[in-house]
């Protein structure tokens, strides 16, 4: 166990396609959730040397430098590494000196920026509250306070976003000269307000191809490409999202937040009043030696270099390359194995979850 992932589920506003676990920043429910934040660290924490964090939301940057401070007493009680990443989560109207000189006295040392897209239509449309002017001087004044390691999320496949204004958002985040982009494609999830508004999702041919365009275009700038969604300069993958990837353990605090300890996975609830109220997990499940080489499968073939055949044997003590359902894939022409690391090929990854199917209730013994 060495990851902490802390959710703070306020915002200032509710963006149109967001299905997390957020409120509407009210400064009385700040002060109550943190309070109750400290009791469910103190009383689930075991003491672990911690050598990654991460600050998520909701949005943590909406908070003030009061509440921010009261936070991050909290993260003291964590046994943290000397190099730990920590990685705060902020949105850019949020930005300012005052804030990321805090966030950098406090060993924040890596910012996961919302900006989702440079197209002022499109920032309208998915409900965010910065222009694109901003974008390049807020991203341009973290680096001057001492924040080198700086990813962006950017969302693609909007409603009506054609091919050519893509390539000129990549172009944008390319003249930003920051080192990790997260890429995801626009999906209308259930309980949103673009649900709600029936807005479809593009034609799948036009999201192929941008999600191709991104992959070929950010790799000739030198980026690696290794995780589906992920693109990182050398020495700058997220270490946090990794620990996900390669099905290691972590604790999740916080509302709505999720967890992985000892051959259990948790959920905590969504439900303001039943966290409050020391009512903190929603459900959990025990995994059995099957369900957790089928994560390993599901989670490590997200990865672009796959999964390690060594590392897997000694994990699990099975052989993976005897597996029948990777032995059908690599006879198919969807899986590599290049006698170090079994993943899928370049060609499959877009519609990786076709082959990922094929692992799911699978018999591993």
């Amino acid at each position: 166990m060495n990851s902490v992932y802390i959710h703070i589920p306020f915002c200032s506003t509710i963006c149109s396609y967001c299905d997390f676990c957020k409120f509407l920043y009210n400064e009385e429910w700040v002060e109550k959730y943190l309070n109750e934040l400290e009791k469910e660290i103190k009383s689930k924490y075991n003491g672990e040397l911690i050598k990654t964090l991460y600050i998520g939301g909701g949005t943590p940057s909406c908070l003030s430098i009061a509440e921010l401070t009261k936070l991050f007493e909290i993260i003291k009680y964590f046994n943290k590494d000397i190099n730990c990443e920590t990685t705060f989560e902020c949105n850019i109207e949020n930005i300012n000196e005052e804030k990321l000189l805090f966030l950098l006295n406090n060993k924040v040392n890596r910012l996961s920026i919302g900006v989702q897209t440079f197209n002022d239509n499109y920032l309208s449309f998915l409900n965010r509250k910065h222009v694109e002017t901003e974008i390049k001087d807020k991203i341009e004044f973290a680096k001057k306070i001492g924040f080198d390691n700086i990813s962006i999320d950017l969302i693609y496949a909007i409603p009506n976003q054609t091919i050519n204004e893509l390539k000129m958002e990549i172009d944008k985040f390319i003249e930003l000269d920051i080192n990790h982009i997260s890429t995801y494609s626009l999906i209308i999830e259930s309980n949103t307000k673009l649900n709600i508004d029936n807005i479809s999702n593009i034609d799948e041919a036009l999201d192929k191809e941008m999600y191709d365009y991104i992959t070929n275009r950010l790799l000739k700038k030198g980026f690696n490409h290794y995780e589906i969604s992920n693109f990182a300069k050398p020495g700058y993958e997220s270490k946090h999202n990794l620990v996900y990837w390669n099905n290691q353990n972590y604790y999740g605090f916080g509302l709505g937040a999720s967890g992985y300890i000892n051959d259990i996975r948790y959920e905590n609830t969504r439900s303001f009043n039943n966290y409050l109220n020391g009512k903190y997990v929603l459900n959990e499940e025990v995994l059995d030696k099957q369900k957790t080489i089928e994560n390993e499968y599901i989670l490590g073939f997200r990865k672009i270099k796959g999964i390690n055949k060594v590392d897997f044997y000694n994990k699990f003590r099975v052989d993976i390359s005897k597996n029948k359902n990777i032995q059908k894939n690599i006879k198919e022409g969807k899986i590599i194995d290049d006698g170090e690391n079994i993943f899928i090929k370049k060609e499959y990854i877009y519609i990786s979850n076709s082959i990922l199917i094929d692992f799911i209730g699978d018999d591993y013994e």
